[in-house]
């Protein structure tokens, strides 16, 4: 797939989300509060906070509706920097030429691979199935790649939020290294 295959990652897993939201009913789900997490006390901390902020994550693209941009929101609260741009710009466009998402995406593995004590960051290899979303245009018709591998392998670097109080997504990456998927 090329350069295209982190924007399809994204795109997939956002669409993936937003058919959950569809199944999910009309009333959206208030946008999560990211859990403070000033500082870590231990490598392990760090990871579960960094874990439980992809699980949000992707809980939050589950509930998108690209009919209605509000629900973008909850998803922007987890990005930062050039990932929170690109899903801006993605949802837009999404949304402007009428598409919608069926189905839901699931994380398979989440497995963290580094920690760096000085600026808080995190970074881990993660596997997302997205084997029952499907992306559908005006028309009815599916714009999801016939060769789509349903299980996406990422890797994720999480950073501290501006004010330092959680952490957030800066960005996600197709990875051919780590662990299977």
């Amino acid at each position: 797939m090329g350069v295209q295959r982190p924007a399809r990652i994204l795109v997939v897993a956002a669409l993936a989300a937003l058919l959950a939201a569809l199944l999910a009913g009309c009333a959206a789900d208030p946008v999560i509060e990211p859990t403070p997490a000033p500082s870590f006390r231990s490598e392990a901390e760090a990871f579960a906070a960094a874990e439980a902020t992809y699980r949000a994550y992707v809980d939050a693209l589950n509930q998108v509706d690209l009919a209605d941009p509000e629900t973008f929101e909850a998803v922007y609260a987890w990005t930062t920097g050039d990932l929170n741009a690109g899903e801006r710009k993605l949802f837009a466009q999404m949304h402007a030429d009428g598409e919608s998402v069926t189905g839901a995406s699931s994380v398979q593995l989440f497995l963290p691979t580094s920690f760096d004590q000085n600026d808080l960051s995190v970074t881990a290899d993660v596997c997302l199935d997205v084997s029952g979303v499907d992306v559908i245009d005006q028309s009815g018709g599916s714009v999801v790649a016939a060769d789509r591998v349903d299980i996406q392998s990422m890797r994720v670097e999480f950073r501290p939020s501006a004010d330092g109080r959680f952490l957030v997504m800066e960005s996600v990456s197709g990875r051919d290294d780590g662990p299977a998927c």
